[in-house]
């Protein structure tokens, strides 16, 4: 197999050890028997990417906070390290620890990070950062975009290095007038894709690269073709998986989630992001 295939996995896992508002995950925790089940998941899903005969990225998409749990910390530092697989990256609020950050390959480990305010205070979060950099570890930094964290934003905007790009989420409990039009391009000055999030264009019958070159697959190795597409299209570990040879219509009416929509065809986002997509880093910064 040529072509790279993305991989967007998301376990049994949903804990969190932050309490935002609007998570149903926030102060949640695991037993130590949903544990165990998730790290043997998680084992067999590595084991998989290791006999995966084609280039490989991978993103960890989970419900809740992954890389407080040793078995994930441990899979991307063994999925860093195996020659095809161009990216590991990890959706993470990054109160985490950082020594083993240590042992990651930087050539292909990136993390997606995102700051909350409510539960993490600039300095601390700014520090967990700076363990990146002096790593020469990949990642970005964003947050939802909401009028009473305005401040903050524009704080760690001007804290963080103009390389590590700062996206932005529209809050997904907006109201029509939630955004003055100039909060928006003062926004959008920041992330210049906010206005997919905040408006983003219909998906329905669009292309898109979802089913053929990435796919969800959940703990069990039940893939499909996007988080949003229940449909089945077979599992890892039976020999059941189908790719499309080619890019399929959307048959949802709207995409409104970037790991979703950057994968339209008909949309400039994946040619922009380029091998940045899975970690949110553009590869082409618009001017």
């Amino acid at each position: 197999m040529s072509r790279a295939l993305s991989v967007l996995y998301r376990g049994s896992l949903g804990s969190c050890s932050y309490d935002c508002g609007y998570c149903p995950f926030a102060k949640t925790d695991n037993s130590a028997a949903e544990l165990v089940r998730d790290a043997e998941e998680l084992a067999r899903f590595v084991d998989w990417c290791a006999r995966w005969p084609g280039p490989l990225r991978v993103l960890f998409t989970p419900w809740g906070e992954a890389l407080v749990q040793p078995h994930y910390r441990q899979a991307m530092i063994r999925l860093s390290q195996l020659g095809h697989v161009r990216r590991v990256a990890a959706q993470t609020h990054l109160g985490i620890p950082v020594r083993w950050l240590d042992e990651v390959n930087p050539a292909s480990f990136a993390l997606w990070c995102t700051w909350h305010p409510s539960q993490a205070p600039l300095h601390a979060f700014l520090r967990r950062c700076d363990a990146l950099l002096q790593r020469g570890l990949r990642f970005s930094v964003g947050m939802v975009a909401m009028p009473e964290h305005y401040d903050a934003l524009r704080a760690l905007r001007a804290a963080l290095p103009a390389q590590v790009p700062v996206w932005l989420n529209a809050y997904d409990g907006r109201d029509a007038d939630y955004y003055r039009a100039d909060e928006v391009h003062w926004l959008s000055r920041i992330d210049a894709d906010f206005s997919y999030s905040l408006n983003p264009p219909p998906s329905l019958g669009a292309p898109c690269h979802a089913g053929h070159e990435v796919i969800s697959v959940d703990g069990a190795g039940n893939a499909r073709r996007c988080h949003f597409v229940p449909a089945s299209i077979g599992n890892l570990y039976d020999g059941s998986l189908r790719l499309d040879a080619t890019p399929r219509p959307c048959p949802n009416q709207c995409c409104d989630c970037f790991i979703g929509y950057v994968h339209r065809a008909d949309l400039p986002l994946a040619a922009r992001y380029g091998e940045g997509r899975l970690e949110r880093i553009p590869a082409i910064v618009p001017l």
